[in-house]
């Protein structure tokens, strides 16, 4: 049996996967998560064999928990399934160690093969992104570092947070930092990225894709 977590902001979403996977006898739902904060502390309480997982959701998305998850040397396998078909993120996400990356209009076959993957170690593309992709994520393409890289994982963890419109101390609060860490995490990112302003941090994170435009509209 193997036992999946479903995280996914979107209540709609989580409970179609969870239909579709009740079909099958192999696979158990074990819980559901609708943020990212709530993601990795599930996948450590519930410890899951894999975590079908989408990329934009509030307070840390799908790249940041795979940065947390390597970090903290979680082995929980993780398959995304998102909307977003961007290069950039599928091979952040194969780097971070990703099992599989689907789009959201994948046929339900797909899924199956892809959690059965996961498990066994290989990695599952969907057909539409597969191609250049796993040909620059096998050849271990080397490309410059990015500024989003400067960053710490802890300053994106801010750095998304006040892009989704939150005041210091509610950082802080999420966080469990001080407000004067918060604080000073904000001035090292202004000066690390040669940004001036609040507004100018928000434009950032939307262009690296650690916010997205409809996530500021619901």
């Amino acid at each position: 049996m193997i036992r999946i977590l479903i995280a996914d902001d979107h209540n709609l979403v989580r409970q179609g996967i969870k239909a579709l996977l009740d079909k099958n006898e192999g696979f158990e739902t074990v819980g559901e998560s609708s943020d990212g904060i709530l993601t990795l502390e599930s996948i450590k309480a519930l410890k899951p064999d894999v975590v079908l997982m989408d990329i934009a959701m509030p307070l840390l998305n799908g790249i940041q928990i795979l940065e947390k998850m390597k970090q903290e040397n979680l082995t929980t396998s993780v398959v995304i399934l998102s909307m977003h078909s961007d290069e950039t993120l599928v091979r952040q996400a194969l780097r971070l160690g990703a099992k599989g990356y689907l789009l959201k209009d994948s046929l339900k076959e797909e899924l199956t093969i892809a959690l059965l993957s996961a498990v066994n170690g290989k990695i599952y593309l969907s057909p539409s992104i597969a191609g250049v992709m796993i040909d620059g994520y096998l050849e271990n393409r080397v490309t410059q570092m990015n500024s989003a890289e400067l960053l710490t994982i802890r300053e994106k963890e801010v750095l998304k947070l006040i892009a989704e419109g939150n005041t210091n101390s509610t950082i802080a609060h999420i966080l469990k930092i001080s407000i004067k860490t918060v604080e000073r995490h904000r001035s090292n990112m202004l000066a690390k990225l040669n940004i001036n302003d609040t507004a100018g941090l928000i434009q950032y994170a939307i262009k690296t894709k650690l916010i997205f435009i409809n996530q500021l509209d619901e």
